[in-house]
This record gives structure tokens, sequence and C-alpha cells, in this order.
């Protein structure tokens, strides 16, 4: 197999998603994984605590002639590629959104953005929806949902890109609720302990999952 699509973390190789024998079949499967990347709404950056970045790039085994590729960081600094074998050669290399998965505690499923849209938000009743610590509380009358995410800044940033996401799509059926104020807190550990949360889950702020 002379092609290889293989995924790139911070800059280093992570693992080899495919191999092919021709280019043609090799450049069609990248730009359909780089289509699939973009429609990603919220995507993975933070990874064992620390932020990440990921890459998708189409790799030549046999090269007629060798190319070595630069990324820029964000110091505008050039940082060569690293490849285990030197006489291969990267063809092209693009950014890549991985898709995040959020904590289901309902389930105890890791389900993405899509999923959360299509089972807790999909009728048109005015819901309310909240951040606390690294929760997510979706709120429809008298039904209430809750999530994990990986700490707080990551519930905060769901919480941005799914508003965002209402705002494009001209929906009004969900008021989003960012306020972190000690009143806004104890109401929402109420309202969660009455629906049968423990505080023990709803006070932790890391990615350590328990379900009731």
């Amino acid at each position: 197999m002379r092609y290889s699509i293989v995924l790139f973390k911070d800059k280093s190789k992570k693992k080899i998603i495919k191999k092919f024998v021709s280019f043609q079949k090799a450049n069609l499967f990248f730009e359909k994984l780089i289509g699939e990347s973009s429609s990603i709404k919220f995507e993975v950056r933070i990874e064992n605590a620390k932020e990440c970045k990921y890459d998708l790039a189409l790799i030549d085994s046999n090269p007629k002639e060798f190319n070595q590729i630069y990324f820029t960081d964000e110091f505008g600094r050039n940082i060569k590629v690293k490849l285990e074998d030197n006489r291969q050669s990267i063809v092209k290399i693009l950014q890549y959104r991985k898709e995040e998965l959020i904590q289901d505690l309902q389930t105890g499923e890791k389900i993405n953005f899509e999923k959360i849209l299509n089972k807790y938000l999909r009728n048109q009743n005015l819901k309310m929806m909240y951040s606390l610590n690294n929760k997510i509380i979706i709120q429809d009358e008298e039904k209430v949902f809750l999530f994990s995410l990986k700490n707080p800044e990551e519930s905060l940033r769901f919480l941005s890109v799914i508003s965002d996401y209402f705002l494009k799509n001209k929906r009004s059926d969900c008021l989003f609720i960012k306020d972190n104020s000690k009143p806004q807190k104890k109401y929402l550990y109420d309202l969660l302990e009455k629906k049968g949360w423990k505080k023990s889950v709803l006070y932790r702020g890391s990615t350590t999952y328990r379900t009731r």
C-alpha cells in the first residue's frame, strides 16, 4: 500500500486510519473525511486535561520527490512534521475537527451534539439550558436532563456552541443561562436534588462519571 491517511495530534503521528494503493482513492477518502470533519459542531479541544489539536494527512510512502511539510504554530514558528520513515512524504495535510462526545447521565452513554439536539431538544416547548460546574442541564417543563463534560470551561463552550446553533437556525424555543451566581447555583442544586441526583455527582467538576 503506497498511500495512507494519517491522523496527527499536536503535530505528532497518532494513528493510521486507512491505506490505499492508488492516489485517486486515497485522495477521495481524505476529502471525504475532511468534509465530514468540517460539519462537526462541537469538536475535541481537551484531552487528558490538556489542550490539543488534530490534523489529517495524506502520506505517500514512495514519493518521486521528497517534500517536507511544516506546521505554523501559534507563535508563527515553522515546525517540521515528524514521520517515522524518512522516505515518506506528506502530500497534503489539513486541520481536522474530531467530534467530542458528551456523557449522558440519564443513560451512561457518550453521545454527540446531534443526538442531544434530536433526542432532548427536538420539540418546540420552551426549554431552559444551564451550565453547572462541568455539567449541562436541560429543563423541558417538568423534565430535567443532565450531561457531563470534561471541565467547567467545556460546559460553557458547549452552551455557547449550541446557543449559536439555535440563533443561526432561527430557533427561539430554548433559553441559555450562563449565570453562575450563588443564587442560580442554589436553584439548580435544589432542582436536581428533587429529581433524584446526589450532591456528590452535582459538585464534581471533572470527568469521573457516575450515574444515579
